[in-house]
């Protein structure tokens, strides 16, 4: 049996942060790592507990959200953000998904849709509430067409889809009837292409090329 996804809650107010622990403790494959109120104390907590994911609020006291999801992903590489906040508008969707979330739910969702996202970004994919997906899909915003887009091959689109949806180098290989080498060299190329640095980024490009569902199931 699989380990559960460990979960750091980073939100100030404690009622809610204590609702979030209640929801994650009623599922058998989510437990809650560890609690903050604030973001450096988040990040404190990151270092020490290795999380699988933070879900961050976006206005904490001291550090703001943002720069939050900044340092939590510098403090520990791998780990998913998902994005719990009131706010929707592009002014505070696209800064934190170009900081590192590759989830962002509004606070007017369902339970459920919280949840898928936690499951989806610790599998390595991406998750966004209907009423911001539109603003991850056209991060330039008005104005912003095809020719902004980097031109990639069919295979590197196809290879950043699989990327963007979890998969390993060896599930991409075995999906595309390729060798786990040549497929590394993909990746390689695309981060290359696309100036990124890991997988957070190369699933924000997919998202943005429209490559990603990010339509809740």
């Amino acid at each position: 049996m699989a380990s559960p996804v460990r979960i750091l809650l980073v939100e100030d107010h404690t009622i809610v942060r204590e609702g979030l622990a209640a929801l994650v403790a009623s599922t058998s494959d989510l437990e809650v790592a560890g609690e903050a109120g604030s973001g450096e104390r988040a990040v404190a907590l990151a270092k020490t507990l290795q999380p699988d994911v933070a879900v961050v609020d976006l206005n904490l006291p001291g550090i703001d959200g943002v720069e939050t999801i900044e340092r939590l992903r510098a403090a520990v590489p791998d780990l998913g953000v998902v994005v719990l906040s009131m706010y929707e508008s592009p002014q505070h969707v696209r800064p934190a998904v170009r900081a590192g979330a590759r989830g962002y739910i509004v606070k007017g969702a369902g339970l459920s849709d919280l949840l898928a996202a936690v499951r989806t970004v610790a599998g390595g994919g991406a998750f966004f509430s209907p009423e911001v997906a539109a603003h991850v899909l056209d991060p330039g915003g008005p104005g912003a067409g095809e020719a902004d887009r980097p031109a990639l091959s069919r295979r590197e689109r196809e290879v950043l889809r699989l990327v963007a949806e979890g998969l390993s180098t060896q599930e991409i290989a075995d999906a595309l009837g390729l060798s786990p080498k040549t497929i590394e060299g993909h990746r390689g190329r695309l981060m290359t292409k696309l100036d990124v640095k890991n997988v957070a980024g190369l699933v924000r490009h997919a998202v943005h090329l429209g490559l990603v569902d990010t339509t809740p199931g």
